[in-house]
């Protein structure tokens, strides 16, 4: 067993983690009592559900609250929680439950799959997370229960609750409004309750469990914290206040708001932190100006950050690549921020992310367009090939990027495009780098190089 073990790289255990609560997750959803009407679903519904959850991505073919049972959708929190906060996570706290040694190996794959720079400190940062996660959780279903106990009654007002504060802290997206006939996120436009506790939930979620640890032994001595965790809450702001300006002014005169500046920067608020891999939203994006779109788009792309419960390229890839540019226009060979310079290992990183970001969206849109012809021309006369486009490169980025945000058109795709976003969603939710990496044969490296000649680029 020992040697087994061994031969599975820390990559391919997280990969392999995550194909095996999804499997376990499709077997459980199949059952006949998961569903609302009580009979069994067919495959490929509850394997995308499956993906979905387990990728803590939101993404749905059917209403959760209307086609899922209170069984069935127990069975999918308690999934969203673990592809949240991961498997390895709940692993190593129930090692430590039960008084187990955690070894080198488990310690080895949790510094990968909370992006860590090294092992120090490893067992406690575990510890951090489950009580910061039940924490968060416990306090954002605390006041939720504030809106929807009056809304639903005290069983279904405090369930709701509960679901929503952990699908929003995992930065899911799913969520069970429908659960009373009537109910919608889209009834909460503008809601103080819902408008400020859920984008904090996805915040906490979505900012890595590094930073957590870099605030909570530096508290608030901004000076003290590392380049990642500068980065990432500099970066975090700039994608909150801005996207939130752009929102406010092109939206002004939506008459969904009609001049209510409250309910138009709670909205714009909103809008500016769910997009970034959480799912959420209350109103229908289809009504959106286009400039909206395009944004959301942009902020389902960066996604949160490195280490947490959120998807996309992350916060400090983004703001990496920046840097690389600025560099580059400066005419300076080194990369560098707050008096820091940036080691290779990271650029080079951030280099692949991009490039196997691009790769992907480029060969998944191209893949959907061949498998939905239909939605290449919505009116037979009059062919909208721009704004088909912009639906399918909307729907593949939503699910590469872990977000679940949809113009609408998930659950009339076809099984082609529905087994492409469910890999989309897997490979988002694994990580480009620990999916390839998690592909790549054992051997030694090569310690012959072979001869270098230079290649005209740009």
């Amino acid at each position: 067993m020992q040697k087994t073990r061994r031969k599975i790289t820390p990559v391919q255990l997280i990969v392999l983690g995550y194909l095996v609560a999804i499997l376990l997750c499709t077997v459980l959803l199949l059952l006949p009592w998961s569903t609302v009407n009580r009979n069994s679903p067919d495959f490929m519904t509850a394997f995308f559900t499956a993906v979905s959850a387990c990728s803590v991505t939101g993404l749905i073919l059917h209403d959760t609250a209307l086609y899922w049972s209170i069984y069935g959708q127990i069975i999918l929190l308690i999934f969203i929680q673990i592809g949240g906060v991961g498997f390895i996570t709940i692993i190593i706290s129930f090692m430590q439950l039960v008084g187990k040694k955690v070894g080198l190996f488990n310690r080895t794959v949790m510094q990968e799959a909370v992006s860590t720079p090294n092992l120090k400190g490893m067992v406690r940062l575990v510890h951090l997370i489950i009580i910061g996660t039940v924490g968060f959780e416990t306090l954002g279903a605390i006041l939720l229960s504030f809106r929807f106990i009056p809304d639903y009654g005290w069983g279904l007002g405090i369930w709701v609750s509960i679901f929503t504060s952990i699908s929003a802290f995992c930065n899911a997206g799913f969520d069970i409004m429908a659960i009373k006939t009537g109910g919608s996120m889209y009834n909460y436009l503008g809601d103080p309750i819902v408008s400020l506790v859920l984008p904090f939930l996805i915040f906490i979620g979505g900012i890595g469990f590094f930073v957590w640890r870099d605030i909570w032994e530096n508290k608030f001595s901004f000076k003290k914290y590392s380049l990642h965790t500068k980065l990432v809450l500099i970066t975090t702001l700039i994608l909150i206040v801005f996207p939130n300006i752009i929102f406010m002014v092109t939206e002004w005169n939506n008459q969904l708001f009609k001049g209510n500046f409250g309910k138009l920067f709670l909205t714009s608020f909103f809008m500016s932190i769910t997009p970034r891999t959480a799912g959420f939203t209350v109103l229908n994006l289809n009504y959106l100006h286009t400039v909206n779109i395009f944004m959301i788009i942009i902020l389902m792309l960066i996604g949160g950050n490195s280490g947490s419960t959120a998807g996309g390229i992350k916060t400090t890839s983004a703001s990496i690549f920046i840097l690389m540019i600025w560099s580059k226009l400066r005419g300076k060979q080194d990369v560098e921020s707050f008096k820091r310079r940036l080691d290779d290992e990271s650029i080079a990183n951030t280099g692949q992310i991009m490039a196997i970001f691009v790769l992907l969206t480029i060969l998944s849109v191209l893949l959907m367009t061949l498998f939905e012809p239909s939605l290449l021309y919505m009116n037979p006369s009059y062919p909208n090939t721009d704004a088909s486009l912009t639906i399918i490169f909307f729907e593949v980025i939503s699910a590469l990027s872990n977000t679940g945000l949809s113009l609408g058109v998930t659950p009339k795709l076809g099984i082609d495009s529905q087994i492409l976003l469910c890999l989309l969603m897997f490979i988002g939710r694994t990580g480009c780098i620990t999916f390839m990496l998690s592909l790549r044969k054992h051997g030694g490296k090569s310690v012959v190089k072979k001869p270098q000649e230079k290649v005209h680029i740009g």
